[in-house]
C-alpha cells in the first residue's frame, strides 16, 4: 500500500476531527521518520512534543519489553510492583511530594482541577458550588467538555454547551487582571507558561512570578499545565523554573510516556495531594505497570542525556538562525529552548508553507494560520538541525 491508500482508508473510515498534513509515517528513529515509499523528514513537531527522547529510544523501547513479559495491568484494586517506584522517580525529578497518575494530558488537567475545587472547600473554605477558578484567554488545555468551559477557540467549543460553570477567563500575559479578577471563592489559577498551541506565545519575563506571589498572597492555588512545555523542552526540566516559579500543581503529560504511550500525573505537595480520598477520583489504566516501567525510562533518558542543556544551546541556535532568513513575509521568531514558532504576516495562510517544506523533507504543522511551530525531538544533534535549518531556509527563502 502506498500513503495515499493509507489517506483515502482514515478519511473514509474517521471522524474527519482532525486536518492532518497530507504525509503517512511508517517508520521511525530518533529525529526522523520515512514514509510508506521510503521517503525520510524531519520531524519538527515530535507529536506535539510527546517524543522529547526520540523516536524508538532503545532504553525506552527495552522497559517496554521487559515489562511486557511480566505483567501489563492490574488497576488500581490491586498495587503493583512497578508504580511506587514510578512516582518515586517522578516526585524526585519534579522535587515534588507526591504523584497522582493518570494517562492522557486533558486527564490531567481534569484531575488538577477536582483538586483545586475540593482544596477550596476543605482547606479555603469556599462553599461547595461557589469555587472559581482563573484561566486565561487562548489557553488549551485539552478537549473534554471541563476543559474547553475554559476556551475561548470556536473550533474546541461550538455548540458543545451547556458549559460548565466556575470559571473565569482574564488575558494572557497580564499578571493585574488575574489580580483583578481574584475574590474570596477563587480557589486557583491555572495557565501555561508557555501558549503552545496558541503558537509558542512567551509571556514577558516575570510574569509568572507575579501570578506566583498573587496565588500566594490570596492563598489560591498556582496550577500550570507543563503538559506541553515540560520535560526538558524549553532548556530547564519545567518552564516555571526560568522565573523560580513553583506552581502547587502542576499538569504533566506527553514526554512523561516517552513517545511510546499515554502516561500523565499531577505533582503537587501532601499538604494539597491529601483531598484526594478512596473512591474519589481514578482510573482503571492510570498507574498501570506497563505505563510505569515507560515512564521510568523516560525520566532517566532525559537526566542521563542532559537534554535539558541540549534543547537550551539548540534552541539558540535554531532562533539565530531563524532570524538570519530573508523572508519578508516572516514578522517574528520566538521561543524558548527547541519549542520556537516562526509568525508570518497576518491573514498569511503557512498551510502551503508546510506542504513545501514536506516536499523539502521536514514536517511541521501551522497553528493559527500564519503561525508555524518548530520542535524537534531534544536528541537532534547540532548537525541535523543544521541540516533541518537549511531545508526550511531553503524553503522560506522561496516564498513571493
Amino acid at each position: 500500500m502506498k500513503s495515499q491508500d493509507f489517506i483515502d482508508l482514515d478519511e473514509k473510515y474517521g471522524a474527519h476531527n482532525y486536518h492532518p498534513l497530507p504525509v503517512v509515517i511508517a517508520n521511525a528513529k530518533g529525529c526522523k521518520v520515512t514514509d510508506p515509499e521510503g521517503k525520510v523528514y524531519f520531524d519538527f513537531l515530535s507529536a506535539y512534543s510527546a517524543v522529547n527522547q526520540g523516536h524508538l529510544h532503545p532504553k525506552i523501547i527495552k522497559a517496554v519489553r521487559d515489562q511486557l513479559n511480566r505483567v501489563t495491568l492490574t488497576s488500581r484494586a490491586f498495587h503493583n510492583d512497578k508504580m511506587g517506584l514510578f512516582l518515586k522517580k517522578l516526585c524526585e525529578f519534579t522535587g515534588y511530594e507526591n504523584a497522582l497518575p493518570m494517562n492522557t494530558g486533558a486527564e490531567a488537567v481534569e484531575t488538577a482541577i477536582k483538586a483545586a475545587r475540593r482544596w477550596g472547600v476543605e482547606v479555603k473554605g469556599v462553599e461547595n458550588g461557589k469555587q472559581e477558578i482563573i484561566c486565561v484567554n487562548d489557553n488549551f488545555h485539552g478537549r473534554t467538555i471541563a476543559v474547553i468551559s475554559m476556551s475561548n477557540d470556536p473550533d474546541s467549543t461550538v455548540n458543545y454547551g451547556p458549559y460548565l460553570p466556575g470559571f473565569k477567563r482574564v488575558p494572557y500575559a497580564d499578571a493585574d487582571a488575574i489580580a483583578r479578577a481574584v475574590t474570596p471563592n477563587t480557589v486557583a489559577v491555572i495557565l501555561e507558561p508557555i501558549q503552545g498551541e496558541a503558537g509558542v506565545c512567551v509571556p514577558p519575563h516575570g510574569y509568572l512570578a507575579k501570578v506566583r506571589e498573587i496565588c500566594t498572597k490570596n492563598k489560591i492555588l498556582f496550577i500550570l499545565d507543563e503538559i506541553q512545555t515540560g520535560f526538558c523542552r524549553t532548556g530547564k526540566r519545567f518552564a516555571w523554573e526560568h522565573e523560580g516559579a513553583r506552581p502547587d500543581i502542576m499538569c504533566l503529560g506527553k514526554a512523561l510516556g516517552g513517545g511510546i504511550m499515554p502516561i500523565s500525573a499531577i505533582v503537587a505537595d501532601h499538604a494539597i495531594m491529601k483531598v484526594f480520598t478512596p473512591g474519589s477520583h481514578g482510573s482503571t489504566f492510570g498507574g498501570n505497570p506497563l505505563a510505569c516501567a515507560v515512564g521510568i525510562a523516560a525520566l532517566e533518558v532525559l537526566v542521563d542525556e542532559k537534554l535539558d542543556e541540549n534543547a537550551e544551546r539548540l534552541g539558540k541556535i535554531f532562533r539565530e538562525e531563524m532570524g538570519k532568513i530573508k523572508c519578508p513575509r516572516v514578522k517574528l521568531v520566538r521561543g524558548k529552548g527547541l519549542l520556537n514558532a516562526v509568525l508570518f504576516e497576518e491573514k498569511f495562510e503557512a498551510w502551503n508553507v508546510c506542504l513545501a517544506l514536506r516536499d523539502a523533507g521536514l514536517l511541521a504543522k501551522q497553528t493559527h494560520g500564519n503561525i508555524i511551530r518548530f520542535a524537534p525531538p531534544l536528541v537532534i544533534t547540532e548537525k541535523e538541525l543544521r541540516e533541518a535549518i537549511a531545508i526550511i531556509k531553503g524553503v522560506f527563502e522561496k516564498i513571493a
